[in-house]
Order: structure tokens, then sequence, then C-alpha cells
């Protein structure tokens, strides 16, 4: 059997040293790149040597999706030939063993889409969604929230208006800061002339004025609705710890990601001083990371990207994990999220007790003519497919009608900036 991207003849040293039960067998692996809301979706597909019988997972790491494409075609597709689809836990070992140096979001956003692509198939074969191959339902479906972001507090508070009254209940609320210094909102101008970059972002600043936008949304939005806020991991421990008590009054849902990936250590600090439940792990690319917030006290809800730790096969290890240690799973889902990824998502938050809430996206029409099957939230609900695997497809000639562009984050991160002129995390 010849590896069909590079012509690469079957490894013999990656069969399993045991007999398969019939002879389904993998018979190609390849990844597909698409950008139908302009941001790069990552999508593997596996194919199978019963005609008609394939896989489809999500391998989203949309800023460096040229180096996923390249590790799913090059190293792990050729991996898989010859084997027994029904082999995940062995075929995903394999994968994150044979790399020497394991781990990493390229990696594991391949592994991800591998294994997505796997438990897609075994759905298929059973006939069943995946979310029954999990044990089923504890809950009928997730609920979500949306983004509620503008340049003024003004704008800010009249999306998120918007958003309750289509029927959500819960809304995260991000209003923009002078120049491109700021995140989940549009900038403005009004940096001060005299620093060295006027349109910086100016911590302190931020720490004045989102106060003022949660005493705002609490006076106009009411009493019930769940308000979230995220930081993008830009403050200090200290400034993170300020911030929280200053939003006490407003009850938040939840404070996401207030120190960055590399302090994380001190995050059971923030969490011990905090008022507030913080959610953190948008950024962790390993899943004994993601396992280490959870087991030493630094989150109160896990808020994976799914792809970046490997996929499904380690993310429903961590729900049991936080099942057993009374943390809460808030997985992360914007439009860098494919809709094989979401529908990931959702069979985790309906089979785990452990769910508290799942970031939502409104697919464009776009999306769904290039994936057919994408759920959207119904009055701010998630309700999983019901029909086998993830329930949903992919259409490769509409995809290829929305190719890629490569450096679109970049561009925008190379200008984040401090009113010094220093870097600041986008």
């Amino acid at each position: 059997m010849i590896h069909p991207i590079d012509g690469m003849a079957v490894m013999p040293e990656t069969q399993a040293p045991w007999p398969a039960r019939d002879n389904l067998r993998i018979t190609a692996v390849r990844s597909i790149v698409t950008a139908p809301e302009e941001v790069p979706l990552v999508v593997v597909r596996v194919d199978t040597s019963e005609p008609g019988l394939y896989g489809l997972g999500c391998a989203t790491f949309t800023q460096r999706f040229h180096a996923v494409a390249a590790a799913v075609d090059q190293h792990v597709g050729p991996m898989l030939i010859g084997r027994h689809p029904a082999d995940i836990e062995d075929i995903t070992r394999m994968i994150h063993l044979s790399s020497y140096w394991r781990g990493g979001p390229v990696l594991n956003s391949a592994l991800s889409g591998v294994d997505q692509a796997l438990w897609d198939i075994a759905g298929k074969r059973a006939g069943m969604p995946v979310y029954e191959l999990l044990g089923g339902r504890v809950r009928a479906a997730a609920d979500t929230y949306l983004h509620a972001g503008g340049t003024t507090v003004e704008e800010t508070i009249e999306n998120a208006a918007a958003i309750l009254a289509d029927g959500y209940r819960n809304v995260r609320l991000q209003t923009g800061a002078p120049g491109l210094g700021n995140y989940g909102a549009p900038g403005s101008p009004g940096g001060s002339p005299a620093s060295p970059y006027p349109d910086g972002w100016d911590v302190q600043r931020y720490l004045r004025e989102t106060p003022k936008l949660f005493e705002r949304a609490r006076a106009e939005l009411g009493e019930e609705p769940g308000l979230m806020h995220d930081v993008h991991s830009r403050l200090t421990v200290k400034q993170a710890v300020a911030l929280a008590r200053a939003l006490e009054p407003y009850r938040l849902f939840f404070l996401e990601d207030p120190i960055p990936p590399e302090l994380y250590d001190r995050l059971p600090e923030v969490r011990e001083a905090a008022p507030m439940p913080i959610a953190a792990g948008e950024q962790v690319a390993s899943v004994a990371d993601a396992a280490r917030l959870v087991r030493d006290g630094g989150v109160d809800l896990l808020r994976l990207h799914v792809s970046a730790v490997g996929g499904l096969t380690p993310a429903r290890k961590l729900v049991a994990l936080c099942e057993l240690t009374g943390v809460g799973t808030a997985w992360h889902a914007p439009a860098d999220v494919s809709p094989i990824g979401a529908a990931a998502n959702v069979a985790l938050d309906v089979t785990s007790p452990a769910f508290q809430i799942q970031e939502g996206h409104v697919y464009p029409e776009a999306v769904h003519e290039v994936f057919p099957g994408t759920i959207n939230p119904v009055n701010g609900y998630l309700y999983p497919n019901d029909r086998p695997g993830w329930g949903i497809d992919i259409d490769e000639a509409a995809a290829d009608r929305h190719p890629p562009v490569t450096h679109l984050h970049e561009r925008w991160a190379a200008r984040v900036r401090r009113p010094d002129g220093g870097i600041e995390a986008p």
C-alpha cells in the first residue's frame, strides 16, 4: 500500500502488535485548510478502505496553519496508513510519543485532527453520535455566552443588550481603548500625543475603566445575566488581584486569563484573592500543564482550546479530573475553532457534570456552506447533532473558494504596543 501524499510506503513499525477483528483500514490522511470566515481553519480527513467511510477532525491552530498542515501531511499521516481506525488510544499515544520532543500546539493540533476524525469514524460505524459513545447526555444542551464589544462603554452595553434580547443569558463584555492595543473590541483614537507610541495599550487606564464598564452593565442589564470579562493575559499578579477586587460588586460569572501563561504557577494566588471564579487555560498546549492547573488549584473553570492539547481523547481525561476535583469546564470556541471542533466541545459539555458554560459563536452562512451540519446556538443553547459521528461534513469545492491568508494575526499582534512602545501580549 502506498501513502497517497508523498508515495511513502507503509511503515510496518507503526502497525499494532495485535490482529484487527476485520479488514477495515485507514487508507489516506490529509489536511484541508479553508477560511470561509477569513479565519484559517485546519481540518483533517481520514479515509478508510470502506467506501464512503471517512472521518473529520479539527486541527485548527489558525496562526500557524501551514505548520499544522505540514505536520499532518508529511509526518503524522504516513504513520496511520494501514492501521485500524478503532485503535484510537494506541494511535494517538503513538503519535504523541513519535516526535521525541512531545507536545506543543503544532503537533498537538495535528494529533487533534486525527483523534477527532477517528472518533467521527467510530460514531459512523456505530450509527451513533459521538456523545453517546462518551456515555450519553447528562443535560439536553450547553448553555452559551457570546461576546459584546464596542469602542465605548455605551456601545458595548448596547451590543450586550441585543445579545440578551436574542435569548442568551450570558455575555462577555470588552470595551475598546485608544489605538490598536485593545483586545476583544475595536480600538479608537485618543491616546496621549506625548507618548512615544500614542496608540498604545495603557494598563492604568484599563484598570480604571474596566470597573466602570461593569458598573454600567449591572445598572442597565440587570442582576440576572451572567457577565464575563477576558483580561487576555496582560496583567501582573498584583494588578490581576486589584482588578478582581474592584470588580467584586458586579458578581462576574468569571474573570478570564488574568495573568500570562508564563506565570501560571502563581494562578493559585490570584484565585485565592479573587472574589469571582477564575477561568484560564486557553493558551495551554499540553495536557499535563492543563492537569496541573486543575490539580494545583489555579482555576475554577478550565478553558482549553481542545485542539491545542491533542483532541477529544486527552480532553475527556481532563474532564474526568475536573469532575473529581470540583473544577468546571468552559471550552474555548470563537471563530478560530472549526465547526467540527465546536461539535467536539458540545459533546464534552453534554456528557459531563463538570460543565459550567460554553463560549459560543454564530457561524455565518459561508461556514455552513463549507461545513454542512454546523451547529449554531438556539435561544442561547448549543444542541449536539444527533447524526452519527459529529454530524458535520465538508464540501471541499466550497472550501476551495475560501483560501486562507497568511499572517493576518501576526500583522495585528506586532502592532500591539504600550504607550512607551514596548510590545504587549495580543
